[in-house]
Formats: C-alpha cells, sequence, structure tokens
C-alpha cells in the first residue's frame, strides 16, 4: 500500500484537488478580492522556469544524436493529437467552446509527465527528454496554426494573439531556466532541488483553479467530457505506439512515444484558454485531461516496467538453465 501511494502520489494529489474543488468550489475562486484565475499563467510560468532549469544543450543534442526518433516523435504528437481531437470535438455534441477545448488539448505539445512515466517504464527516457524540450519550443509556432484550421468554427482563433500568449508563458521563462542553469547551476542546491515539487504543487494547483470556476458546467457536461478526453487520451497511446512500431522504432522508444503523444501539456492548455478569456469553458478539457493522463500514465508504465520485469527474470532462467 505505501509502495502504490509513493508511486501515485501526484495522481493521488491531483484527484484530491479536483475532488476538493468540486464539493467546495468558491474556497478556490477568489481570496479576498483576488480572482485565483489571475495565478494560473504566472503558476504555468515558473513552470516553464523550472522546465528550463532543468534542461541543458544534451536535451537538444539528443535532436542530432537520435534524428530518427525525434522525427518519428514530433510527426506523431503533432498530427495524431489534433486529428483526434478534432474528431471527437465534431462528434461529441458538447458546447462549441467545451469541444474547442478538446482541440487545444490535442494541439499542445507533450508536457513534463510524459518523462516521469517514460522512466518508470524503462522507457528511452533520453529521447522523452528530446521530444518535450522540443516540442514545447514549437508549440508557439505549430498550436495557433492548428487552431486556427481546427478550431475556428467553434470559437474565433486569433492565431497571432495566440502565438504571442504562448511565447510569453514557454519560451521567455524557459530561456531564462536555460541561462539561470548554465551560469548557476549547482550554486543554488535548495532551488535545483525544489523546482520539480514546485512545478508538481503548481499544477495541482492551477487544476484546482479550473476545476472551481468550471465547476457547474463540469456537473451538467461532466460524464461526457471525461468520457471524451480519456478516449482522447487512450487513442494517443495507442496510436503513438503503434505508429513508432510500423515506422521501425525499437521497443523503448515506442514506449517513449506513446506517452509524449497521449500525454499533453494541460496547463499549458489551460494558460492558453486563460489567455483567450475562456477558462471556464476551454479550459474544462485540459482540467479534466491532466489528473486523466496521470491516472491512465500511471497504469500504462507500471504494467509496462512489470512485463519489462518479467521479461529480465525469464532472460535470467533461460541462461541459467
Amino acid at each position: 500500500m505505501r509502495s502504490f501511494v509513493k508511486q501515485n502520489l501526484f495522481t493521488l494529489l491531483i484527484l484530491l484537488a479536483v475532488t476538493t474543488a468540486m464539493i467546495t468550489p468558491d474556497t478556490f475562486t477568489s481570496i479576498g478580492s483576488l480572482e485565483t484565475k489571475s495565478l494560473i499563467v504566472p503558476l504555468l510560468m515558473l513552470i516553464m522556469f523550472g522546465m528550463g532549469t532543468s534542461m541543458s544543450v544534451n536535451d537538444f543534442v539528443g535532436v542530432a544524436k537520435m534524428p530518427k526518433g525525434v522525427l518519428i516523435g514530433l510527426v506523431c504528437q503533432f498530427t495524431i493529437m489534433p486529428i483526434v481531437g478534432f474528431g471527437l470535438a465534431t462528434t461529441s455534441g458538447l458546447p462549441p467552446e467545451i469541444a474547442a477545448g478538446i482541440i487545444l488539448v490535442g494541439c499542445s505539445p507533450s508536457g513534463l509527465a510524459s518523462n516521469v512515466m517514460a522512466y518508470i517504464s524503462g522507457a528511452n527516457l533520453a529521447l522523452s527528454l528530446t521530444l518535450t524540450a522540443v516540442s514545447t519550443l514549437l508549440a508557439p509556432f505549430i498550436t495557433p496554426f492548428y487552431m486556427s484550421i481546427l478550431a475556428n468554427e467553434f470559437v474565433p482563433i486569433d492565431a497571432v494573439a495566440m502565438f504571442w500568449s504562448i511565447s510569453k508563458i514557454v519560451i521567455l521563462p524557459i530561456i531564462a531556466g536555460l541561462v539561470f542553469n548554465h551560469f548557476l547551476h549547482g550554486k543554488f542546491p535548495i532551488i535545483d532541488k525544489a523546482m520539480p515539487k514546485i512545478s508538481m504543487f503548481s499544477i495541482a494547483v492551477i487544476i484546482t483553479i479550473i476545476t472551481a470556476v468550471g465547476r457547474d458546467s463540469l456537473l451538467s457536461i461532466g460524464f461526457v467530457l471525461i468520457a471524451v478526453v480519456l478516449i482522447h487520451n487512450i487513442l494517443g497511446y495507442v496510436f503513438g505506439y503503434g505508429g513508432a512500431k510500423l515506422l521501425g522504432m525499437d521497443e523503448a522508444s515506442s514506449r517513449t512515444i506513446a506517452f509524449e503523444v497521449g500525454m499533453q501539456n494541460s496547463g499549458l492548455a489551460s494558460g492558453i484558454a486563460l489567455e483567450m478569456g475562456r477558462v471556464a469553458t476551454m479550459g474544462l478539457a485540459p482540467a479534466v485531461f491532466g489528473p486523466g493522463m496521470n491516472i491512465t500514465g500511471s497504469m500504462l508504465a507500471n504494467w509496462w516496467r512489470q512485463r519489462l520485469s518479467s521479461s529480465a527474470e525469464k532472460e535470467q532462467i533461460d541462461k541459467q538453465s
């Protein structure tokens, strides 16, 4: 039991946060005169700064070392999820702005959680780190492009404004984090050690705020949205893994691409929804996707890890016999 809690602590934290926000939403929508939704973008920038502090030149050198894996991963990332998201949005029967949130999730880059799941499952962690870094830096260009094509029939999309919003949330904090890592790495060990925990806490806070703000809409269409979001997430794993295998990737790299495709940066999607003034509608799909992908991702990673252990034990037995 203790091992299960330790392995799934982040997922349990998210579930607790969402449950509490659904029960007492007013507690999380404001603090005095401050509307908590105004904290979402600063928290996202803090997460991206943390991501930058954990990155180095090696994450980008990986593009040259693993060009095939990176290319296949990026192609899968930015084709499968946007197309699946568009298909689900158009057939779900959900209100237009909420449906647009599903597309927004699909058009977002992979998230930090994919790196954790790649590590747990014994996948190709170096490829996972490189794909997350590169897809995140490409997001200001690719996400507005896809949204203007796929989501414009649901809500008006200003691609230029979205580009600047994502650049502010993503590029500037990551550059600041990279600079910090390059010049000050190791000089402030407390920051190096604390940033992953701060990032996890910030993600939980963002999901809590969005859940509280959109609670009434979630109660009215929650089951349909949850079902659609889980289908989106699971199809990302299936098509990501299958596509990688069909294109000749090895098992470990295929698992990595499955996580990179299926696990999106729902926090960034929430920030974009807020910047568009639609956090209570477009922000709902990212808020549901975040907890959902952590649950399914944990289950898949642990299953793959068990299969890896069983395979290793079998090989050991075969060598001894």
